[in-house]
């Protein structure tokens, strides 16, 4: 499409500001090559006004709508994860936490002295605390510690997603 008719068909569509209007009516009137191509285009116009437009069917129209609502509705592959992983992280700190606990009650002293029924806890003054270093400058401490840290990405990125996706719906 030239130049001409991009003006014509402005001009026809009523988009084209007042003073182009009146420039083109200018040129439809002294211009011969503008009026005869006007009168092409008037009449095209014309004929595209008096057509029908097709519409597709139901059955179409519903298969498409149907599409898009499965489309929508499928799960990302990434969002799909398989619920024994995580039942198993979470069985390992469970037992993790009931063996800390275990460790700390069978550490206790539980008898009772004397003639004395009440229980007596005795926690030491002075916490010995020179043999705990030798724990954390382990290497399989470090790998654990490593494993929180990106499990703990891990759920952090998740809530962010979730927050993500709540604000986008």
């Amino acid at each position: 499409m030239n130049h001409m008719e991009e003006q014509l068909w402005s001009y026809i569509d009523g988009t084209c500001t007042p003073a182009e209007e009146q420039a083109i009516t200018k040129l439809i009137a002294q211009d011969e090559a503008y009026s005869l191509k006007y009168a092409e285009l008037l009449k095209l116009n014309e004929e595209f006004g008096t057509m029908e437009l097709d519409e597709p069917s139901m059955a179409f129209t519903y298969n498409v709508m149907e599409s898009i609502r499965t489309e929508n509705a499928m799960q990302p592959l990434k969002a799909t994860i398989n619920k024994r992983i995580i039942w198993g992280i979470a069985a390992f700190f469970i037992v993790s936490i009931l063996v800390l606990l275990g460790v700390a009650f069978g550490s206790m002293d539980w008898t009772v002295r004397g003639g004395n029924t009440t229980f007596d806890v005795k926690i030491p003054q002075q916490l010995d605390a020179t043999h705990v270093k030798s724990f954390f400058s382990g290497s399989i401490v470090k790998g654990f510690l490593f494993f929180d840290v990106v499990m703990g990405l891990f759920l952090f990125d998740a809530y962010l997603r979730r927050k993500r996706d709540v604000k986008q719906h």
